[in-house]
């Protein structure tokens, strides 16, 4: 268990977003003026947990508003705290972090979740984007990325660590060889403005990037994804992603 990951470092060079830019931005305010990112931590390894209470305790904009030692507890807790962010282990004992993840969603549909492993299985991986959750990181980051994993989640972006991007892009292809190997059925149909969402989505926009480029408010953005994933039967931007990417709707004419 990399303990030692978990001590901040004198200085950061960069963020671990999809896009690379906002988790390299300092603090950032969540929900009112003021109010921190409210995280539940839930990890079956006590001293892992401490450590990121010890290193997250120096981000004025983050607070850890409680705790769990297994799914189940991770379960249970969400649905009385309410928490903006779970950061939960992919392996713990009763209940899993991926049935957790898929749990949560259903329970607590507004909170994000970024699964944390200490392996880099890429079958963890592709369960934890099917499950719904916003991030993915191998837990030997740095303390501070994780802080700024965070803030980029709680904004909107996907989140994944640099050492696994090449496995989600090595999916992309086989999942895109195996759709042109079948018959494809009709495709959802999705309308003109959802279509201009999804692109913006694709490209690892955030809610309010995509509100300022299309003209629209934030809330008809979020209404818009959550049709979209409705539509699409997916459980994540990031999985809304995919999907643009496999059918190759990034080429479509704006």
């Amino acid at each position: 268990m990399p303990y030692g990951a978990l001590v901040p470092s004198a200085c950061h060079d960069g963020g671990v977003t999809n896009n690379g830019d906002a988790a390299a931005q300092g603090p950032q305010s969540s929900g009112a003026p003021g109010e921190p990112i409210r995280v539940l931590v839930a990890d079956d390894h006590v001293l892992y947990r401490r450590g990121l209470e010890l290193v997250l305790a120096q981000e004025s904009d983050i607070a850890i508003v409680g705790e769990a030692g297994d799914g189940m507890e991770a379960i249970r807790r969400t649905e009385e705290l309410l928490p903006d962010i779970v950061l939960m282990d992919v392996r713990m004992p009763r209940t899993s972090g991926i049935e957790a993840c898929l749990a949560i969603k259903e329970l607590a549909p507004s909170t994000k979740i970024i699964m944390l492993t200490i392996s880099d299985e890429e079958g963890d991986l592709y369960e934890a984007v099917r499950a719904g959750a916003n991030g993915y990181l191998i837990k030997d980051v740095p303390g501070e990325e994780i802080a700024s994993g965070l803030r980029a989640v709680y904004a909107g972006q996907s989140l994944i660590s640099p050492s696994m991007a090449s496995k989600l892009l090595s999916e992309f292809a086989l999942m895109i060889k195996k759709q042109d190997e079948r018959p494809t059925a009709p495709a959802p149909r999705l309308t003109e403005r959802e279509l201009e969402v999804l692109k913006l989505v694709a490209r690892g926009m955030a809610n309010k990037d995509i509100a300022r480029e299309l003209f629209i408010s934030e809330n008809t953005v979020k209404n818009h994804v959550r049709n979209i994933l409705e539509k699409l039967q997916l459980h994540s931007r990031m999985e809304a992603a995919m999907y643009a990417f496999r059918e190759k709707i990034l080429d479509l004419p704006d």
